[in-house]
This record gives structure tokens, C-alpha cells and sequence, in this order.
């Protein structure tokens, strides 16, 4: 046990840090995008990646508790949350899952939280690529909407938002646990 204790640890402080940023941002878009190297194979990372009820923090679910979030990886599969009383939420809706030369994608359309209400349109990106010491993993958030929005404003708050859950897919994803 106390072996499994040190290896956690030292996998932890071995992971290179998350690069991340608003890369863009005006009243009408922004772009948040993301990228670290995970000590996991590409194949350990993609199917990490679909299993969003994993590390998804409840926090951040409608409903208080990720373990009913459901990401169906295909063309037109839904990134849903469903819970008790016939109540759901479709965060997005996945529109490309490709691989190509050993790099694996998933694109959804979709306005994650106060994002829906607004009427604005948000594509997010992942890629999962083979990496010298195990996979890349890539994120890109691009949303676009009306300029009367000041989307620029917003920008920050969602990348805070984001960046903890890719986080958190990076732990569980090297470690087996999000936290």
C-alpha cells in the first residue's frame, strides 16, 4: 500500500503542468485553449476522456453529481446529464470523433452553463495525440455570439471553470483520480 502511495505521488509531481489561456477574446468570442502531456497511452487517455462522469466535477452539473453525466462518442451523440423526475440538460452535442495518423478527436457544439441561456454558439475541441513519454492532450473552447454580450467580459470566469476540469481529467488520467 505504501508503495502505491509513493508511485501516486510521484506520478502527481512528475506530470508536466497544464498550459492554458484565454487565447482570444472580444465582446462577440473568445477562445480558451489547453494543452498538457499525460503519462498515460493515447488509448488510456481517449477512453479516460469519454468517461466525463469520472472526473467532471459536481460542482459544476446541473444536477449536483457528474456520476450522472453521460458523453456518447459519436456523430451526433449527446454530451447529456439526466437525473430524477425526467429532468436532463444536453451540454453539447458531439459532432466529429476521427482519427487520423494515431490522433484521435472529439468536437461537440454546445454552451456549457450560463453559456446556454445566452444564445451564443461554443465548439469544443479535444484532441488526444501519441506522445514520447505517453499522450498529448489538447483543448480548444471557441464561442461566438452576439457583441452585445461583451463574451470578453466572460471570458476568464469560463476559463477558470474549464481549466479545473481538464485538471481534473489530467489527475484521473495519470492517476486514476480526479482530486
Amino acid at each position: 500500500m505504501r508503495l502505491v502511495a509513493i508511485a501516486f505521488a510521484a506520478a502527481l509531481l512528475c506530470a508536466p503542468p497544464a498550459r492554458a489561456e484565454v487565447a482570444s477574446a472580444s465582446p462577440s468570442s473568445f477562445v480558451i485553449h489547453a494543452e498538457t502531456d499525460l503519462a498515460a497511452a493515447p488509448d488510456k487517455a481517449w477512453r479516460d476522456l469519454t468517461r466525463i462522469d469520472r472526473w467532471w466535477n459536481s460542482a459544476h452539473t446541473y444536477s449536483g453529481d457528474a456520476s450522472r453525466f453521460r458523453l456518447d462518442a459519436r456523430a451526433g451523440g449527446c454530451w447529456c446529464e439526466r437525473w430524477g423526475g425526467g429532468q436532463s440538460v444536453e451540454h453539447a452535442r458531439v459532432v466529429l470523433v476521427m482519427e487520423h495518423e494515431g490522433v484521435r478527436t472529439l468536437r461537440a457544439i454546445g454552451a456549457f452553463g450560463p453559456l446556454q441561456e445566452m444564445g451564443v454558439t461554443g465548439v469544443i475541441t479535444f484532441t488526444v495525440a501519441p506522445h514520447a513519454n505517453g499522450a498529448k492532450l489538447t483543448m480548444t473552447y471557441r464561442v461566438t455570439g452576439d457583441p452585445s454580450l461583451n463574451l470578453d467580459a466572460i471570458s476568464a470566469p469560463v476559463d477558470n471553470v474549464l481549466m479545473e476540469q481538464f485538471g481534473r481529467l489530467t489527475r484521473y488520467s495519470t492517476s486514476g483520480t480526479p482530486d
